[in-house]
Protein backbone atom coordinates (compact mmCIF):
# COMPACT_ATOMS: atom_id res chain seq x y z
CA UNK A 1 0.00 0.00 0.00
CA UNK A 2 2.40 2.36 1.10
CA UNK A 3 4.74 1.77 -1.99
CA UNK A 4 1.38 2.22 -4.29
CA UNK A 5 0.95 5.63 -2.44
CA UNK A 6 4.78 6.48 -3.43
CA UNK A 7 4.48 5.88 -6.86
CA UNK A 8 1.35 7.78 -7.11
CA UNK A 9 2.94 10.51 -5.31
CA UNK A 10 5.85 10.41 -8.08
CA UNK A 11 3.47 10.37 -10.63
CA UNK A 12 1.75 13.68 -9.52
CA UNK A 13 4.92 15.22 -9.14
CA UNK A 14 6.51 14.22 -12.91
CA UNK A 15 3.34 15.40 -14.36
CA UNK A 16 3.59 19.03 -12.32
CA UNK A 17 7.02 19.06 -13.48
CA UNK A 18 6.08 18.40 -17.23
CA UNK A 19 3.03 20.90 -17.07
CA UNK A 20 5.52 23.98 -15.85
CA UNK A 21 8.24 23.13 -18.14
CA UNK A 22 5.63 23.33 -20.84
CA UNK A 23 4.95 26.76 -19.08
CA UNK A 24 8.16 28.34 -18.95
CA UNK A 25 9.02 27.29 -22.45
CA UNK A 26 5.91 29.05 -23.54
CA UNK A 27 6.39 32.06 -21.81
CA UNK A 28 9.91 32.26 -22.82
CA UNK A 29 8.86 31.80 -26.63
CA UNK A 30 6.46 34.51 -26.53
CA UNK A 31 8.57 36.90 -24.38
CA UNK A 32 9.94 40.13 -25.72
CA UNK A 33 13.34 39.61 -27.49
CA UNK A 34 16.05 40.87 -25.17
CA UNK A 35 19.39 40.74 -25.01
CA UNK A 36 20.08 37.60 -26.17
CA UNK A 37 17.79 35.51 -28.34
CA UNK A 38 16.45 32.28 -27.56
CA UNK A 39 18.94 29.38 -28.14
CA UNK A 40 19.77 25.98 -27.28
CA UNK A 41 21.44 26.73 -24.10
CA UNK A 42 18.22 28.81 -22.83
CA UNK A 43 15.88 25.96 -24.26
CA UNK A 44 18.00 23.27 -21.89
CA UNK A 45 17.79 25.74 -19.12
CA UNK A 46 14.14 26.28 -19.12
CA UNK A 47 13.68 22.21 -19.17
CA UNK A 48 16.24 21.36 -16.68
CA UNK A 49 14.54 23.84 -14.26
CA UNK A 50 10.80 22.62 -15.19
CA UNK A 51 11.84 18.66 -15.13
CA UNK A 52 13.99 18.96 -11.87
CA UNK A 53 10.97 19.37 -10.23
CA UNK A 54 10.22 15.82 -10.19
CA UNK A 55 12.34 15.34 -7.04
CA UNK A 56 10.88 18.09 -5.47
CA UNK A 57 9.20 16.26 -2.22
CA UNK A 58 12.02 13.95 -1.67
CA UNK A 59 14.98 16.47 -2.51
CA UNK A 60 13.26 20.06 -2.09
CA UNK A 61 16.44 21.69 -0.96
CA UNK A 62 18.28 20.54 -3.45
CA UNK A 63 15.53 21.49 -6.12
CA UNK A 64 15.04 24.97 -5.06
CA UNK A 65 19.13 25.48 -5.48
CA UNK A 66 18.82 23.94 -9.17
CA UNK A 67 16.18 25.72 -10.30
CA UNK A 68 17.73 28.87 -8.62
CA UNK A 69 21.35 28.50 -10.48
CA UNK A 70 18.85 27.49 -14.22
CA UNK A 71 17.11 31.40 -13.30
CA UNK A 72 20.94 32.99 -12.66
CA UNK A 73 22.45 31.49 -15.64
CA UNK A 74 19.02 32.40 -18.12
CA UNK A 75 19.26 36.13 -16.68
CA UNK A 76 22.73 35.93 -16.72
CA UNK A 77 22.82 35.28 -20.32
CA UNK A 78 20.45 37.86 -21.57
CA UNK A 79 17.37 35.42 -22.23
CA UNK A 80 13.65 37.14 -23.17
CA UNK A 81 11.15 36.87 -20.13
CA UNK A 82 11.05 35.03 -16.99
CA UNK A 83 10.06 31.50 -18.06
CA UNK A 84 12.56 29.96 -15.92
CA UNK A 85 11.30 31.63 -13.00
CA UNK A 86 8.48 29.40 -12.83
CA UNK A 87 10.02 26.46 -11.72
CA UNK A 88 11.30 28.27 -8.84
CA UNK A 89 8.03 29.28 -7.51
CA UNK A 90 6.87 26.20 -7.65
CA UNK A 91 10.33 25.04 -5.76
CA UNK A 92 10.60 27.46 -3.24
CA UNK A 93 6.40 26.54 -2.36
CA UNK A 94 7.31 22.91 -1.84
CA UNK A 95 10.11 23.79 0.40
CA UNK A 96 9.03 26.35 2.68
CA UNK A 97 5.58 24.00 3.12
CA UNK A 98 8.22 21.00 3.49
CA UNK A 99 9.20 23.10 6.59
CA UNK A 100 13.04 24.53 4.93
CA UNK A 101 12.01 28.13 5.39
CA UNK A 102 15.43 29.38 6.50
CA UNK A 103 17.36 27.46 3.87
CA UNK A 104 14.92 28.64 1.13
CA UNK A 105 15.10 32.58 1.99
CA UNK A 106 19.01 32.39 2.37
CA UNK A 107 19.00 30.44 -1.07
CA UNK A 108 16.62 32.87 -2.82
CA UNK A 109 18.21 36.24 -1.65
CA UNK A 110 21.85 35.04 -1.74
CA UNK A 111 20.81 34.22 -5.88
CA UNK A 112 18.83 37.27 -5.97
CA UNK A 113 21.95 39.39 -4.79
CA UNK A 114 24.45 37.65 -6.61
CA UNK A 115 22.04 38.16 -9.74
CA UNK A 116 21.85 41.53 -9.58
CA UNK A 117 25.24 42.06 -8.85
CA UNK A 118 26.16 39.89 -12.43
CA UNK A 119 24.08 41.83 -13.93
CA UNK A 120 25.33 44.49 -12.97
CA UNK A 121 29.24 43.50 -13.94
CA UNK A 122 27.94 42.58 -17.21
CA UNK A 123 25.54 44.88 -18.31
CA UNK A 124 28.71 47.38 -19.69
CA UNK A 125 26.98 50.68 -18.37
CA UNK A 126 24.04 49.89 -19.81
CA UNK A 127 21.85 49.10 -16.69
CA UNK A 128 22.62 50.26 -13.28
CA UNK A 129 22.40 48.44 -10.08
CA UNK A 130 18.86 50.25 -9.72
CA UNK A 131 17.32 49.97 -12.57
CA UNK A 132 18.43 45.73 -12.39
CA UNK A 133 16.76 45.58 -9.17
CA UNK A 134 13.80 47.59 -10.31
CA UNK A 135 13.88 45.37 -13.30
CA UNK A 136 13.30 42.29 -11.05
CA UNK A 137 10.79 43.54 -8.58
CA UNK A 138 7.89 41.94 -9.92
CA UNK A 139 9.84 38.32 -10.05
CA UNK A 140 10.65 39.12 -6.04
CA UNK A 141 7.13 39.85 -5.65
CA UNK A 142 5.91 36.27 -6.69
CA UNK A 143 8.73 34.89 -4.88
CA UNK A 144 7.38 36.41 -1.77
CA UNK A 145 3.54 35.60 -2.37
CA UNK A 146 5.10 31.91 -3.72
CA UNK A 147 6.61 32.13 -0.02
CA UNK A 148 3.30 33.73 2.18
CA UNK A 149 1.41 30.63 0.55
CA UNK A 150 3.02 27.83 1.50
CA UNK A 151 3.34 29.59 5.34
CA UNK A 152 -0.38 30.05 5.07
CA UNK A 153 -1.25 26.07 3.74
CA UNK A 154 1.33 25.69 6.48
CA UNK A 155 -0.91 27.10 9.33
CA UNK A 156 -3.93 25.46 7.37
CA UNK A 157 -2.74 21.98 7.89
CA UNK A 158 -1.29 22.50 11.20
CA UNK A 159 -4.81 23.45 12.47
CA UNK A 160 -6.58 20.56 10.55
CA UNK A 161 -3.87 18.15 12.48
CA UNK A 162 -4.83 19.73 15.80
CA UNK A 163 -8.29 19.36 14.92
CA UNK A 164 -7.70 16.01 13.95
CA UNK A 165 -5.75 15.17 17.20
CA UNK A 166 -8.82 16.78 19.25
CA UNK A 167 -10.83 14.42 17.44
CA UNK A 168 -9.13 11.52 18.58
CA UNK A 169 -8.72 12.48 21.98
CA UNK A 170 -12.33 13.25 22.28
CA UNK A 171 -12.91 9.92 20.97
CA UNK A 172 -10.35 8.28 23.06
CA UNK A 173 -11.89 9.89 26.03
CA UNK A 174 -15.72 8.46 25.03
CA UNK A 175 -14.18 5.25 24.67
CA UNK A 176 -12.60 4.93 28.45
CA UNK A 177 -15.88 6.93 29.60
CA UNK A 178 -17.66 3.94 27.91
CA UNK A 179 -15.11 1.41 29.22
CA UNK A 180 -15.31 2.38 32.49
CA UNK A 181 -19.08 2.60 32.33
CA UNK A 182 -19.28 -1.19 31.45
CA UNK A 183 -16.60 -1.99 33.80
CA UNK A 184 -19.03 0.15 36.35
CA UNK A 185 -21.90 -1.83 35.01
CA UNK A 186 -20.55 -4.74 35.67
CA UNK A 187 -19.33 -4.42 38.96
CA UNK A 188 -23.21 -3.58 40.24
CA UNK A 189 -23.88 -6.31 38.11
CA UNK A 190 -22.01 -8.58 40.34
CA UNK A 191 -22.67 -6.87 43.62
CA UNK A 192 -26.50 -7.33 42.52
CA UNK A 193 -25.60 -11.20 41.80
CA UNK A 194 -24.28 -11.42 45.26
CA UNK A 195 -26.98 -9.50 46.61
CA UNK A 196 -29.65 -12.10 45.49
CA UNK A 197 -27.20 -15.08 46.23
CA UNK A 198 -27.54 -13.68 49.87
CA UNK A 199 -31.73 -13.64 49.19
CA UNK A 200 -31.72 -16.76 47.80
CA UNK A 201 -29.68 -18.53 50.22
CA UNK A 202 -31.26 -17.05 53.87
CA UNK A 203 -34.77 -17.78 51.95
CA UNK A 204 -35.44 -20.53 50.13
CA UNK A 205 -32.25 -22.72 50.60
CA UNK A 206 -33.42 -22.65 54.49
CA UNK A 207 -37.23 -23.38 53.74
CA UNK A 208 -36.69 -26.23 50.69
CA UNK A 209 -34.25 -27.30 53.60
CA UNK A 210 -37.00 -27.48 56.36
CA UNK A 211 -39.18 -29.39 53.65
CA UNK A 212 -36.90 -31.70 53.02
CA UNK A 213 -35.98 -33.04 56.42
CA UNK A 214 -39.80 -32.74 57.37
CA UNK A 215 -40.13 -35.08 54.42
CA UNK A 216 -37.72 -37.47 55.45
CA UNK A 217 -38.99 -37.62 58.64
CA UNK A 218 -42.38 -38.62 57.96
CA UNK A 219 -41.25 -41.04 55.79
CA UNK A 220 -38.91 -43.03 58.03
CA UNK A 221 -41.78 -42.55 60.81
CA UNK A 222 -43.93 -44.14 58.18
CA UNK A 223 -41.40 -46.93 57.61
CA UNK A 224 -40.70 -47.31 61.30
CA UNK A 225 -44.93 -48.00 61.97
CA UNK A 226 -44.84 -50.64 59.04
CA UNK A 227 -47.36 -48.14 57.47
CA UNK A 228 -47.43 -47.70 53.75
CA UNK A 229 -45.41 -44.37 52.52
CA UNK A 230 -47.62 -42.08 50.42
CA UNK A 231 -46.54 -41.46 46.92
CA UNK A 232 -47.17 -37.57 46.83
CA UNK A 233 -44.65 -37.95 50.17
CA UNK A 234 -41.91 -39.87 48.80
CA UNK A 235 -42.42 -37.45 45.79
CA UNK A 236 -42.22 -34.21 47.88
CA UNK A 237 -39.10 -35.90 49.72
CA UNK A 238 -37.65 -36.27 45.81
CA UNK A 239 -38.64 -32.91 44.44
CA UNK A 240 -36.81 -31.13 47.17
CA UNK A 241 -33.56 -32.72 47.25
CA UNK A 242 -33.71 -31.85 42.80
CA UNK A 243 -34.52 -28.54 44.01
CA UNK A 244 -31.84 -28.02 46.83
CA UNK A 245 -29.14 -29.35 44.57
CA UNK A 246 -30.23 -26.92 41.65
CA UNK A 247 -30.63 -24.14 43.97
CA UNK A 248 -27.04 -24.71 44.81
CA UNK A 249 -25.82 -24.95 41.99
CA UNK A 250 -27.68 -21.44 40.76
CA UNK A 251 -26.36 -19.70 43.79
CA UNK A 252 -23.31 -20.87 42.57
CA UNK A 253 -23.63 -19.78 39.39
CA UNK A 254 -24.46 -16.14 40.66
CA UNK A 255 -21.47 -15.95 42.79
CA UNK A 256 -19.45 -17.41 40.17
CA UNK A 257 -20.50 -16.65 36.97
CA UNK A 258 -18.53 -18.90 34.11
CA UNK A 259 -16.34 -20.42 36.84
CA UNK A 260 -16.45 -23.68 37.98
CA UNK A 261 -16.72 -23.92 42.00
CA UNK A 262 -14.89 -26.46 44.00
CA UNK A 263 -16.64 -28.93 45.44
CA UNK A 264 -20.13 -27.88 44.27
CA UNK A 265 -21.73 -29.79 41.14
CA UNK A 266 -21.95 -26.55 38.43
CA UNK A 267 -24.87 -25.02 36.70
CA UNK A 268 -28.15 -26.87 37.21
CA UNK A 269 -28.27 -30.36 35.06
CA UNK A 270 -31.61 -29.36 32.85
CA UNK A 271 -33.12 -30.07 29.61
CA UNK A 272 -34.98 -32.65 27.54
CA UNK A 273 -33.09 -36.00 28.25
CA UNK A 274 -34.95 -35.01 32.09
CA UNK A 275 -38.08 -34.97 30.63
CA UNK A 276 -38.71 -38.39 31.45
CA UNK A 277 -38.39 -37.63 35.02
CA UNK A 278 -39.76 -35.12 35.27
CA UNK A 279 -43.14 -36.31 33.80
CA UNK A 280 -42.69 -39.33 36.40
CA UNK A 281 -42.17 -36.78 39.43
CA UNK A 282 -45.51 -35.15 37.83
CA UNK A 283 -47.48 -38.21 37.84
CA UNK A 284 -46.52 -39.25 41.40
CA UNK A 285 -47.81 -36.28 42.61
CA UNK A 286 -51.65 -36.41 41.21
CA UNK A 287 -51.49 -34.82 37.71
CA UNK A 288 -50.68 -37.52 34.96
CA UNK A 289 -48.53 -36.43 32.54
CA UNK A 290 -47.84 -38.31 28.74
CA UNK A 291 -45.27 -37.32 26.19
CA UNK A 292 -45.67 -37.31 22.49
CA UNK A 293 -42.76 -36.67 19.92
CA UNK A 294 -43.39 -35.12 16.37
CA UNK A 295 -40.48 -34.83 13.49
CA UNK A 296 -36.66 -36.11 14.38
CA UNK A 297 -35.31 -35.00 17.46
CA UNK A 298 -32.23 -33.52 16.87
CA UNK A 299 -29.82 -32.19 19.50
CA UNK A 300 -30.64 -28.74 21.04
CA UNK A 301 -27.89 -26.08 21.86
CA UNK A 302 -27.78 -26.09 26.11
CA UNK A 303 -29.68 -22.73 26.30
CA UNK A 304 -32.42 -24.00 23.98
CA UNK A 305 -32.22 -27.18 25.68
CA UNK A 306 -32.52 -26.10 29.37
CA UNK A 307 -35.40 -22.80 28.21
CA UNK A 308 -37.52 -26.29 26.82
CA UNK A 309 -37.22 -27.91 29.78
CA UNK A 310 -38.07 -25.08 32.09
CA UNK A 311 -41.26 -24.06 30.11
CA UNK A 312 -42.02 -27.30 30.27
CA UNK A 313 -41.19 -27.49 33.89
CA UNK A 314 -43.64 -24.28 34.97
CA UNK A 315 -46.42 -25.26 32.40
CA UNK A 316 -46.84 -28.64 34.86
CA UNK A 317 -46.48 -26.14 37.79
CA UNK A 318 -49.19 -24.28 37.00
CA UNK A 319 -51.39 -26.83 35.66
CA UNK A 320 -50.91 -29.22 39.55
CA UNK A 321 -51.23 -25.70 40.91
CA UNK A 322 -54.52 -24.07 39.06
CA UNK A 323 -56.00 -26.32 37.29
CA UNK A 324 -57.70 -28.53 39.87
CA UNK A 325 -58.30 -32.82 38.80
CA UNK A 326 -56.48 -32.25 35.66
CA UNK A 327 -54.44 -34.30 32.78
CA UNK A 328 -51.68 -32.99 31.02
CA UNK A 329 -50.26 -33.79 27.73
CA UNK A 330 -47.09 -32.85 26.36
CA UNK A 331 -46.17 -32.51 22.44
CA UNK A 332 -42.77 -31.80 20.98
CA UNK A 333 -42.94 -30.63 17.58
CA UNK A 334 -39.47 -30.89 15.37
CA UNK A 335 -39.74 -28.75 12.16
CA UNK A 336 -36.97 -28.41 9.83
CA UNK A 337 -36.69 -24.59 11.20
CA UNK A 338 -38.59 -24.68 14.52
CA UNK A 339 -39.36 -26.79 17.88
CA UNK A 340 -43.11 -26.16 18.62
CA UNK A 341 -43.65 -27.30 22.30
CA UNK A 342 -47.65 -28.14 23.47
CA UNK A 343 -48.37 -28.33 26.69
CA UNK A 344 -52.15 -29.14 27.07
CA UNK A 345 -54.27 -29.61 30.12
CA UNK A 346 -58.37 -30.64 31.26
CA UNK A 347 -58.32 -28.47 33.84
CA UNK A 348 -61.02 -26.02 34.85
CA UNK A 349 -59.92 -22.76 32.77
CA UNK A 350 -62.05 -21.52 30.56
CA UNK A 351 -62.14 -19.11 27.75
CA UNK A 352 -64.80 -16.41 29.62
CA UNK A 353 -61.73 -16.34 32.19
CA UNK A 354 -57.97 -14.48 30.96
CA UNK A 355 -55.34 -15.59 32.98
CA UNK A 356 -53.58 -13.38 34.85
CA UNK A 357 -50.36 -13.41 34.26
CA UNK A 358 -47.71 -14.13 36.97
CA UNK A 359 -44.66 -14.66 37.45
CA UNK A 360 -43.98 -18.07 36.05
CA UNK A 361 -45.95 -16.76 32.72
CA UNK A 362 -43.93 -13.55 33.05
CA UNK A 363 -40.78 -15.84 33.16
CA UNK A 364 -42.05 -18.14 30.22
CA UNK A 365 -42.53 -15.84 27.71
CA UNK A 366 -39.18 -14.28 28.59
CA UNK A 367 -37.33 -17.28 27.75
CA UNK A 368 -38.78 -18.12 25.18
CA UNK A 369 -38.26 -14.58 23.28
CA UNK A 370 -35.14 -13.97 24.47
CA UNK A 371 -34.31 -16.96 22.15
CA UNK A 372 -36.48 -15.19 19.12
CA UNK A 373 -39.09 -17.39 19.84
CA UNK A 374 -43.19 -16.50 20.81
CA UNK A 375 -45.33 -18.07 23.15
CA UNK A 376 -49.15 -18.59 23.28
CA UNK A 377 -50.49 -19.33 26.56
CA UNK A 378 -54.58 -19.38 27.47
CA UNK A 379 -58.16 -20.79 27.95
CA UNK A 380 -58.69 -24.23 25.24
CA UNK A 381 -61.64 -23.24 23.82
CA UNK A 382 -63.22 -26.78 24.20
CA UNK A 383 -61.68 -26.04 28.29
CA UNK A 384 -58.53 -26.12 30.03
CA UNK A 385 -55.46 -24.24 29.55
CA UNK A 386 -52.90 -24.63 26.59
CA UNK A 387 -49.26 -23.27 26.43
CA UNK A 388 -47.17 -23.21 22.58
CA UNK A 389 -43.75 -21.99 22.52
CA UNK A 390 -42.06 -21.87 19.53
CA UNK A 391 -38.32 -21.76 19.00
CA UNK A 392 -36.26 -21.20 15.57
CA UNK A 393 -33.58 -24.07 14.84
CA UNK A 394 -30.70 -23.01 12.70
CA UNK A 395 -30.58 -19.65 13.07
CA UNK A 396 -34.56 -18.94 10.85
CA UNK A 397 -37.07 -17.43 12.47
CA UNK A 398 -40.15 -19.82 13.63
CA UNK A 399 -42.97 -20.03 10.99
CA UNK A 400 -46.37 -20.09 11.77
CA UNK A 401 -48.49 -17.68 13.97
CA UNK A 402 -49.13 -19.14 17.55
Amino acid sequence: MSMRLSLRGYARDAVTAGAVAVISLVSSVVAVPDRTGLDALGYLLVLVAGLTLTARHRFPVAVVATTLVCLFAYHLRGYPGDGAAVPVLVAIYTAVLAGHRLVTVVLGAGAFVAGTVALTLTSSGDQSARQIVEGRFLLVGWVVAAVMAAEMRRQWNSNLSQAEQRAADAERRAADAERLREETARRRAGEERLRIARELHDSLTHSISVIKVQAGVAVHLARKRGESVPEALLAIQEAAGDATRELRATLDVLRAPGEAVPGRPGPPVTGLGLLPVLVERTSSTGLPATVTVEGEPRELPPELDRAVYRVVQEALTNTARHAGAASAWIRLDFRPDALVVHIDDDGRATPAVQPEPGTGLTGMRERVTGLGGRLHAGPRPEGGFTVRAEFPLNGTDPGGTP
